[in-house]
């Protein structure tokens, strides 16, 4: 009997979450968090659950825009080093967009180790902005290469991290911020005292500044004066940018 051949795994992207408009103006694609080192698929559920509340939040905030909300189903948990798997299917993404929708922007939203995802697919020709909350780096030595950033030129990018994150250190993210600013301003870090990796405590302020900024990047909305003021604001001050309680309430542009 001959051997059946072993089926390629694919990356896909979810169904549109809410209603897709009739005319697509941007595109937001949703990056779940992922592990270290995995060879094993996914579970769409857990995945998503990471991701959904702030896929409603920007469906919601972005519907008579346009927007259409993805969120990305990895070939693989883990990123599995020199593999990249998981920014690899976020550049495949990007791709499907292109092919699905035509020349629209489109912002790649990470959590965890999608948040490195995202940082590295930014370079992507269709990506105009990049959002990593709580994004996974690893530690930094001498003897490995250091996380890219040039790719991230022309590009928006905000990172949100929790200043009690356990699980990832928001040290690593403010150091790989400083060095993406020095080869791009548009880049602002907020962080949320007390909080700690799934930014939890303070969720409404966390997902009032994630509508902000990708609203303002896609559709040329008017960023609050936060995110204004981190934006040009030179470094440090810019990258440790402090969320505060009750963003996203009364924000005064």
């Amino acid at each position: 009997m001959a051997q059946q051949a072993t089926p390629v795994r694919r990356a896909r992207l979810g169904r549109a979450l809410g209603t897709e408009p009739t005319a697509v103006s941007g595109v937001v694609l949703l990056l779940p968090g992922g592990e270290e080192a995995s060879a094993r698929r996914p579970s769409p559920m857990l995945a998503t659950a990471s991701v959904r509340a702030l896929g409603r939040r920007l469906v919601r905030a972005g519907r008579a825009e346009g927007l259409v909300v993805h969120v990305v189903h990895y070939r693989f948990r883990g990123w599995n080093g020199t593999e990249a798997d998981l920014a690899r299917d976020a550049s495949w993404a990007a791709d499907e967009v292109v092919r699905r929708y035509g020349d629209v922007p489109v912002c790649l939203a990470g959590v965890d180790m999608g948040g490195r995802a995202a940082l590295h697919a930014g370079g992507h020709t269709a990506v105009n902005s990049v959002l990593a909350m709580s994004p996974w780096l690893p530690e930094e030595d001498v003897a490995a290469p250091a996380e890219p950033v040039k790719q991230l030129v022309g590009r928006r990018v905000l990172i949100v991290h929790g200043t009690n994150d356990e699980r990832t250190d928001p040290e690593l993210s403010f150091r790989l911020a400083s060095r993406v600013k020095k080869a791009n301003r548009d880049v602002c870090r907020f962080e949320v005292h007390s909080d700690g990796h799934a930014l939890s405590q303070h969720r409404e302020e966390v997902l009032a500044l994630a509508e902000d900024f990708v609203m303002g990047t896609l559709f040329g909305r008017a960023f609050s004066r936060p995110v204004e003021d981190a934006l040009a604001a030179p470094p440090p001050l810019g990258l440790r940018m402090p969320l505060a309680s009750g963003f996203g309430r009364s924000l005064r542009r």
